[in-house]
């Protein structure tokens, strides 16, 4: 039972013999448990040297608090243990870049996976994302690979998956475009995600979709307009160079955030929503589409909150809700 702390089996025989209280001798032990004196010396030696006896006077020993022997015990076998997968972890990773290498130069087309057709695509890449465990690194923008009937998941879908992701410990990193913006309704599921832990960012435009996993796997659709080729990418230069450009995209990019509005304005949660629309970059269209109105009403939106900021353009009211925290 106390083998994983250290303890022999014959040992912890010993110590359990000193759990009723008092103290004892090497004889009493050994008539206990019907061993030699000498093999209850040298066990309580060892449980002596461990910390889980201690010595009252002289040839008579007694338990110590099981709280203040065994749990320090207990940490110092975890911590070695997790030295030890850590040391084989890090084993693990240096054979697999020499077993990558020559597989690179026995066939250098290994470093990449091409699929074709979308049934092919779509059950890649739904495997690839439930072997997650700790990146999930996104640019968005239209395709969108949907579900296997071919409907787009909706924003509640998007949600439950992104949750599920965090739930895991996955660090998820999305970097989102106006274009992201076409399905009603996006761009208030970004803020819940955003608000759940995603780490949200915006540019005005990406050149691609791109999905990493694991910093050790890149998705990137072979045809802008579809998803009836993808290139898988696995660990290599070319993937390092893949992870690279996202960094700095994330670096360029803006934070989606989701603040309340302060005092200092008569501005609604719905116009710091809007607020936040005209940072994206998204025009009037766009806008009537994710508040489900028209485009000549989100028009009217717009110019009120713009005469509540104070301010006569979008680019104007976006800096001026920047500045002071609005969004």
């Amino acid at each position: 039972m106390l083998r994983a702390l250290g303890i022999s089996e014959a040992d912890e025989r010993t110590y359990r013999s000193f759990l009723a209280g008092g103290e004892l001798t090497a004889p009493d032990v050994a008539g206990a448990l019907e061993v030699t004196v000498a093999q209850a010396r040298q066990s309580i030696s060892r449980l002596t040297t461990l910390g889980v006896l201690r010595r009252t006077t002289r040839g008579h020993y007694q338990a110590v608090n099981p709280q203040t022997a065994l749990v320090p015990l207990l940490r110092q076998r975890m911590f070695e243990a997790e030295a030890t997968l850590d040391a084989a972890r890090g084993e693990v990773e240096a054979i697999t870049v020499s077993y990558r290498e020559g597989q690179l130069r026995g066939n250098p087309g290994d470093l990449l996976e091409v699929l074709s057709g979308r049934d092919v695509v779509i059950d890649r890449v739904e495997e690839l994302n439930r072997s997650a465990s700790s990146h999930i690194w996104v640019l968005d923008r239209p395709p969108y690979l949907g579900q296997p009937d071919g409907t787009l998941h909706s924003n509640e879908d998007e949600h439950a998956i992104t949750r599920a992701w965090i739930e895991r410990g996955v660090e998820v990193r999305s970097i989102y475009c106006p274009e992201s913006m076409e399905r009603p309704g996006r761009f208030a599921t970004l803020l819940e995600l955003a608000a759940i832990g995603e780490q949200s960012r915006l540019l005005p435009a990406l050149p691609f979709k791109l999905h990493i996993i694991d910093k050790r796997i890149a998705l990137i659709p072979l045809s802008g307009g579809t998803y009836d080729g993808m290139a898988v990418l696995h660990p290599s230069g070319l993937l390092d160079a893949v992870i690279e450009l996202y960094e700095a995209y994330w670096a360029r990019a803006e934070p989606i955030t989701g603040a309340m509005p302060t005092q200092d304005h008569d501005l609604n949660e719905d116009d710091v929503l809007l607020l936040g629309m005209l940072k994206a970059g998204l025009k009037d269209q766009a806008i009537a589409r994710q508040l489900g109105m028209s485009t000549r009403t989100a028009t009217r939106r717009v110019a009120v909150v713009l005469a509540k900021l104070g301010v006569q353009t979008r680019f104007q009211a976006g800096v001026r809700a920047t500045v002071q925290g609005l969004i």
